[in-house]
């Protein structure tokens, strides 16, 4: 069976150099030296009208800047991009957004475009299955699979959704180069609500273009009880930064119908086909088109009448019956149908069209993404998507020479877009060297459009969790019997008569957090119930501040007490997201200048547990630890902070398994070998060893 082992040259991280600070700089190679405390950004105030209002809306006056930890890279062998690769932020990314401006990103970004959530209300989910020959594993006749793993939530409370997209697209501007260029992806849920907000961001005479891209066919619930019209399109709002913004013209192919219609005519001699193009001056005379008289007609002509003369010369002018002069545009020679705002020729993401069965929810076709980067942006230009999903857009630059920025909240995504642009990596890498070994094969002195053959992969504001976030708190929900709610801005839910509200998971409950709760509680004077506080891990002064809350807030009448569950050590509740770690069985050798690599065995607890939530008498049993494994990823030369992939083993089909046996080779000297196993949910696993 086919597989893909792609294999790059170790190298140690490299020194993080300061950020250029000249708007005319190019944008700066790499992430600067970590400031020791957050740093303050300050942020322009929107001046567009009119203005969208709504519950909650306040300006962003300025954001704070978090450090940046570079945690994983890939560089390709050969590669001379080592200062200066693309980059890939885990994170909110309106902390990584405000991380670029105070790294000397502002002004230099030439493309973003952004497909944010829709609000359309849904918890977007991925399926999960084991690997091997059919896709999931059988016993005794019974089918199992790892069910639906959430990838994102759409569910917004009240207007809390168009405060989300405000500050995103007012940090987003900042970063536009003058001749920079934004898509924002929408559909009809919100489109009209976002078409507003950017108006008032960017001002309704930086507004382009609302194209229509018609994405799927008729909807199959129309005709059968629904009373609406299918959706089958979605929007994208284009904004300029400047009237100097970059514009490429695209074209598309013309119509068959159009060629039978219109170039019916044949060259004798050369069989080329043409059609017959009028050349009277539209308008005629009134309009200043030139009148003279040509093979005994007078009238007012497109051309003048010594370009008339050079086009009969070049046999360029064929005349009617009746003597009319017209001229010949040949179909070899047509550009195409100038492209307008209506796009139906590219078909959505879906079935076996998905990029190797990654199932990624609202994965976008590259073609549409190819021609929003021909449009708007050049060779070398930076484009930034940070809402990066799948990886469309990172892919789809670096195919096409740009320079690229992605970043997501979602771990899964940042696993997806490493996993589909390694490759891509490797062979623009494998490509270059065939170049350079076999010059006289390639005569043509150009070299293929490429973006840098180096990521790193940074994590921000310590965003990270062993399972996915949205995952986590969906789980916590159901574990706690939290009744999930959309209509409240501030809490997530309720519990009996007990308000929720779940603190995020990449801090411990701070003060500051019940502070914001005691906050929105004055706000609500009638509001007489309890507030539940869900966290992972709790500070000190956070628990005082609860009880001397709490202390004031006695007996039965008592109206607002907080009660907190810290899902690790809650003693009702805790041990939740105790979480056992996977683990695996690994042989680490050297053999002279070769390091051996060998997994024998794996382990994933949670993965087990899934499978045996589902089994009914008979316990599923998992043959081949190697149908847990979605990934192995080896570094040589792992000095314990940044893992540098130098030996990358992805199946490119689900069907397939991993090898499991590795022999690259190996730094001189004593060394530390890291192996990085990712299982088929994303949890990831790292053993080292000294050779």
């Amino acid at each position: 069976m086919a597989k893909k082992t792609v294999r790059t040259k170790a190298r140690a991280a490299a020194r993080t150099k300061p950020a250029a600070e000249s708007p005319a700089a190019t944008a700066p190679a790499q992430p600067a030296a970590e400031p020791a405390r957050p740093a303050t950004v300050k942020i322009a105030a929107a001046k567009g009208r009119p203005m969208l209002t709504w519950v909650g809306k306040h300006p962003l006056g300025h954001v704070r800047a978090y450090p940046a930890q570079l945690v994983e890279r890939i560089d390709a062998e050969g590669s001379a991009d080592r200062d200066a690769p693309n980059l890939l932020f885990h994170g909110d990314n309106k902390d990584v957004l405000a991380w670029l401006l105070a790294n000397g990103y502002r002004g230099q970004v030439q493309l973003v475009y952004i497909d944010p959530p829709f609000d359309s209300g849904a918890d977007y989910v991925r399926k999960v299955s084991l690997r091997g020959p059919k896709g999931s594993m059988k016993v005794d006749g019974e089918t199992y699979s790892l069910g639906e793993q959430i990838q994102y939530t759409d569910i917004w409370a009240n207007d809390n959704y168009l405060q989300f997209m405000y500050e995103r697209l007012l940090l987003l501007k900042e970063l536009l180069a003058e001749s920079g260029t934004l898509w924002l992806h929408c559909d009809p849920t919100r489109g009209h609500f976002l078409k507003l907000v950017a108006d008032e961001v960017f001002g309704p005479d930086r507004f382009v273009n609302q194209v229509v891209w018609k994405r799927s066919d008729a909807h199959s619930d129309v005709g059968q009880g629904a009373k609406h019209f299918g959706t089958v399109h979605d929007m994208l709002f284009v904004y300029r930064n400047s009237d100097d913004s970059t514009w490429n013209d695209v074209f598309r192919p013309l119509p068959q119908s159009t060629i039978d219609a219109w170039y019916r005519n044949v060259e004798e001699g050369t069989g080329r086909r043409f059609n017959k193009a009028d050349i009277s001056g539209p308008g005629g005379a009134i309009k200043g088109n030139p009148v003279f008289t040509w093979k005994g007609i007078t009238r007012a002509w497109r051309y003048s009448q010594k370009r008339m003369e050079a086009l009969e010369a070049k046999g360029l002018l064929v005349y009617s019956e009746s003597g009319i002069p017209y001229r010949k545009r040949y179909l070899d020679e047509s550009k195409g149908v100038p492209l307008q705002d209506w796009w139906d020729d590219i078909k959505m993401v879906r079935g076996l069209q998905r990029r190797g069965e990654a199932h990624y929810p609202t994965e976008k076709p590259s073609e549409l993404l190819e021609r929003i980067l021909a449009i708007n942006s050049n060779p070398g230009d930076l484009v930034l998507d940070c809402f990066i999903g799948s990886g469309t857009t990172a892919a789809v630059a670096q195919k096409l020479g740009r320079r690229w920025i992605g970043c997501d909240i979602n771990k899964g995504a940042i696993q997806t877009t490493m996993k589909r642009l390694q490759p891509i990596i490797e062979e623009q890498a494998r490509g270059l060297k065939e170049r350079a070994r076999n010059k006289k094969l390639f005569d043509d002195g150009e070299e293929p459009a490429h973006g840098p053959l180096s990521l790193a992969v940074y994590r921000v504001n310590d965003y990270d969790l062993q399972i996915q976030h949205n995952e986590a708190v969906a789980l916590a929900c159901e574990f706690l019997g939290v009744q999930r709610t959309r209509t409240d801005r501030f809490f997530d839910g309720t519990r009996g008569k007990q308000l929720v509200k779940i603190t995020p998971f990449n801090h411990p409950l701070s003060p500051v957090d019940v502070d914001l709760v005691k906050q929105e509680l004055a706000s609500r004077p009638d509001e007489d119930r309890g507030v539940l506080l869900v966290c992972l891990g709790m500070e000190m002064a956070a628990r005082a501040a609860v009880d001397e809350w709490n202390r004031l807030r006695k007996g039965k009448a008592a109206i607002n007490r907080i009660e907190v569950v810290e899902l690790r050590s809650d003693p009702k509740h805790g041990g939740f997201l105790s979480h056992t770690p996977a683990k695996a069985r690994i042989s680490i050798a050297r053999r002279k200048d070769r390091v051996v690599v060998e997994v024998t065995d794996f382990i994933s607890p949670t993965i087990v547990e899934r499978l045996r939530s589902q089994a009914g008498v008979v316990q599923p049993v998992i043959d081949d630890w190697r149908a847990m494994v979605d990934s192995i990823m080896i570094d040589p030369a792992y000095e314990g902070a940044v893992f540098t992939v130098a030996l990358a083993d992805i199946p490119e089909k689900k069907t397939e398994f991993v090898q499991a046996r590795y022999d690259l080779p190996a730094p001189p000297g004593e060394t530390t070998v890291a192996v990085k196993i990712t299982d088929m949910l994303g949890e990831e696993v790292l053993v080292i060893g000294t050779v």
